[in-house]
């Protein structure tokens, strides 16, 4: 199974990053449930604006933490 890294817009215009193995269940968990992020639950809702997918665990987390050393121009840059 692959593991994606991805980037949420929160209703209040901030982005958040994460990574998962079930992207569609994540992004619902997000939204709907208190299994969702704590910086995402008062934010919400929150709309999938990119994800990559990756081999395994390991790269995701890697893409992960790339992306949040990204200054929020360059992550906009890359949403594009």
């Amino acid at each position: 199974m692959p593991w994606y890294a991805y980037i949420l817009e929160c209703a209040d215009g901030t982005l958040y990053t994460g990574c998962t193995n079930d992207l569609e269940r994540r992004v619902k968990e997000h939204n709907e449930s208190a299994l969702g992020a704590k910086y995402t639950h008062t934010r919400r809702p929150v709309m999938l604006k990119y994800s990559i997918e990756c081999a395994d665990r390991s790269a995701a987390l890697k893409e992960e933490a790339r992306i949040k050393n990204l200054t929020r121009a360059q992550k906009l840059l890359l949403l594009k």
